[in-house]
């Protein structure tokens, strides 16, 4: 006759809490460590290019995903600027619209920067329109 015998390792309360601890201290680290890459981001965003928006993204994301307190302001701002968050939430989805967020984007600044006559991004576009 085979008796199981028991597992000799026995769960203590210091065990969990230890987990807990060290689990805070890692998700604060990741917290931190996406707050400087978006501060990275904003640093390069004046640079010629979009260099700037995916490293904000990117920081935004690991900030997003260990932050209960980042993500319900996110929301909060998500609510009263919607036009503002529309493009970086089309960036945070798993499989991100790059190539239109960027084009919308483009067009947008060109209409706040640019008079009609010289907005070569809608010019280009109809112009590739209608060879197709």
């Amino acid at each position: 006759m085979s008796f199981a015998m028991p597992s000799l390792r026995v769960y203590r309360a210091t065990d969990d809490l230890a987990r807990e601890i060290v689990a805070r201290f890692v998700r604060t680290g990741l917290v931190l460590f996406g707050a400087a890459i978006v501060i990275a981001g904003v640093l390069i965003a004046p640079l010629p290019g979009p260099g700037g928006i995916p490293v904000i993204v990117v920081g935004l994301m690991i900030v997003l995903r260990n932050s209960f307190k980042a993500k319900r302001q996110f929301v909060k701002f998500q609510r009263a600027h919607p036009k503002t968050v529309y493009p970086i939430r089309r960036l945070l989805r798993r499989e991100p619209e790059v190539f239109p967020v960027f084009w919308q984007q483009t067009l947008r600044v060109e209409r706040v920067v640019l008079p009609s006559r010289f907005r070569f991004a809608v010019k280009t576009r109809r112009r590739f329109r209608r060879r197709r």
